[in-house]
């Protein structure tokens, strides 16, 4: 489907509109008042639910095969996700989940 100059920009404009509509909501409207307490614990999760988000479609299925598991990947989140449950450490969790990843996929291949 191909979209005229005119439609090009009113959905650039839309978008731009929406996407500050969203934050102003959030910041403009209540950035200088004091959150609840249970808003403020809520909030604390908010990197804890983005990261997994972020990183499960990439270990699920992953571009460079084609969309399919490989065991490189499956071994580098299993890694990661056992030494933050057992040290409760982010750094190590990730540095260890990248280090078992260029591991395997040298022993693989």
């Amino acid at each position: 489907m191909t979209y005229s100059d005119l439609q090009v920009w009113a959905i650039i404009l839309g978008l731009g509109l929406g996407t500050f509509a969203i934050r102003f909501s959030f910041l403009g409207l209540i950035g200088s008042r004091t959150l609840p307490p249970f808003a403020l614990r809520l909030l604390r999760y908010t990197a804890v639910a983005v990261i997994p988000g972020l990183v499960a479609p990439l270990v699920a299925w992953p571009a460079i095969t084609g969309g399919q598991p490989d065991p490189a990947r499956l071994t580098a989140a299993a890694t990661a996700l056992a030494l933050g449950l057992i040290f409760r450490n982010v750094l190590l969790a990730i540095f260890g989940g990248i280090g078992a990843l260029y591991l395997v996929q040298a022993l693989v291949g």
